[in-house]
């Protein structure tokens, strides 16, 4: 009966050694994986690099990444001032073309209103008649001249008041 017993606790232990190593063999397997993934994760981090110290590849990516920082505010700072400066372009433009004179037969004389954000700028009247062509400028301060302004010199504000030169961006 010992002998039965021996032969038993024989199979128990060699059952028990045969669940072992294929639990063991199965996570090797898992982890053989794991390191696979890791090694590419990593030879794509080095970007083909071998035999640098990854310490001084973090640290040129560290400094790539503040000088990219510092050109980004130095742009956005140059671009604020573009777009202060935009204020005091002529963004709004008005034009009226009509006849001045009975005796000319087509609407030849107009009036152009070129506007800043600010309604400041000037309007700018050319009156055609047969035998002459006369041009005139007066400047606008808030939509308004300290020079006496014609209907249509007038008139040629308002339609720059309600329009705005706009631009597309593409990208």
């Amino acid at each position: 009966m010992e002998e039965v017993f021996n032969i038993s606790i024989d199979r128990l232990i060699s059952g028990v050694s045969l669940f072992l190593i294929i639990i063991l063999f199965i996570m090797n397997i898992f982890t053989r994986i794991r390191v696979k993934k890791l090694k590419v994760k990593y030879l794509k981090f080095m970007n083909g690099l071998s035999g640098v110290n990854i310490e001084k590849v973090l640290d040129d990516c560290i400094n790539k990444v503040n000088f990219v920082i510092d050109k980004n505010k130095e742009m956005e700072y140059q671009m604020n001032t573009i777009e202060r400066n935009m204020y005091y372009c002529i963004q709004k433009v008005g034009v009226v073309r009509y006849n001045a004179f009975d005796n000319v037969g087509s609407d030849l004389s107009y009036s152009i209103a070129l506007l800043d954000n600010n309604d400041d700028g000037l309007v700018l009247s050319s009156l055609y008649a047969r035998d002459s062509s006369s041009t005139y400028a007066n400047p606008v301060t808030n939509s308004k001249s300290r020079y006496a302004l014609s209907a249509e010199e007038i008139k040629a504000i308002d339609i720059a008041k309600k329009t705005r030169i706009t631009t597309k961006y593409v990208e």
